[in-house]
C-alpha cells in the first residue's frame, strides 16, 4: 500500500501514521525525519539542505524530493510506505507524482483527514503536552494532573507555542492557502477518501481501515 495522509494540523495525521505503520507493516515517512537523518549522516543532499536551513531559507522541492526518492528506495519501502505531511502544495504533488511514476510506484490511495477549523482549535488549544516524554493531555477531554507533572515520566507538562490560538488560525490560513486544493487535486484522480476526524482516535482508524479495503 502506497498512501498520502491529507488533513490540517490537529487532526491527528501522526497518530493515524503511526497505527498503519502497526497494522500494514511499512514505514511512516515524514520530510522532518528524513531532513534530520540526512542532516545526522552528512549526505550529499543533506548537506545541500543543511546549506539553506542555515539561511533560515525553506528548503526547496527539487531536494526533498530527492529525499524522498533516496528514502522510497530502501527496503523498508517495498511493500509501500505512508507519507506524513508531505506534498504540501499542488506543485510538490506534481512532482511526487512524477518522482513516484519513474519508480513505478505510483499512490494507490490518499485519505483525507476532515475536521472543521474551530473544532481543531479548540482541540488545540487546549492540548498540553509533556516536555520529557511528549505524552499528550487534553484540558477537556483528558486533563493533566494538577501540579502538571506528567504520571508517565515526571516530566513538566506545557502548552506549546503552536498550540497557542493565534498561532493554529494562521497555520490554518497556510494550509487553506496552500494545501487544501490538494483535496481537488486528488480527487480529480479518484485516489481521494475522505474520513470524519472529529471523532475518537480508534473510530477514525477504523473509519481509515474501511475506506482503505480494497484500495491496496
Amino acid at each position: 500500500m502506497r498512501l498520502v495522509l491529507l488533513g490540517p494540523p490537529g487532526v491527528g495525521k501522526g497518530t493515524q501514521a503511526k497505527q498503519l505503520e502497526k497494522k500494514y507493516r511499512i514505514p511512516q515517512i515524514s520530510t522532518g525525519d528524513i531532513l534530520r537523518a540526512s542532516l545526522r549522516d552528512g549526505t550529499p543532499l543533506g548537506l545541500r539542505a543543511k546549506s539553506y536551513i542555515e539561511k533560515g531559507k525553506l528548503v526547496p522541492d527539487d531536494v526533498i524530493i530527492n529525499l524522498i526518492r533516496e528514502r522510497l528506495q530502501k527496503n523498508d519501502c517495498k511493500n509501500g510506505f505512508i507519507l506524513d505531511g508531505f506534498p504540501r502544495s499542488i506543485p510538490q504533488a506534481e512532482a511526487l507524482d512524477i518522482m513516484l511514476n519513474e519508480l513505478n510506484t505510483p499512490l494507490h490511495s490518499v485519505v483525507n483527514i476532515e475536521v472543521p477549523g474551530e473544532k481543531i482549535i479548540n482541540r488545540l488549544k487546549n492540548r498540553r503536552i509533556c516536555r520529557k516524554c511528549a505524552k499528550d493531555f487534553n484540558l477537556i477531554t483528558n486533563p493533566p494532573p494538577a501540579d502538571m507533572k506528567c504520571p508517565e515520566c515526571g516530566g513538566e507538562i506545557f502548552q506549546r507555542n503552536d498550540d497557542k490560538e493565534v498561532t493554529i488560525q494562521n497555520r490554518l490560513a497556510v494550509y487553506d492557502k496552500e494545501t487544501a486544493p490538494l483535496i481537488e487535486y486528488y480527487s480529480g484522480k479518484k485516489i481521494l477518501r475522505t474520513v470524519n476526524g472529529y471523532n475518537k482516535h480508534e473510530e477514525v482508524h477504523d473509519s481509515i481501515i474501511m475506506v482503505l479495503e480494497g484500495v491496496h
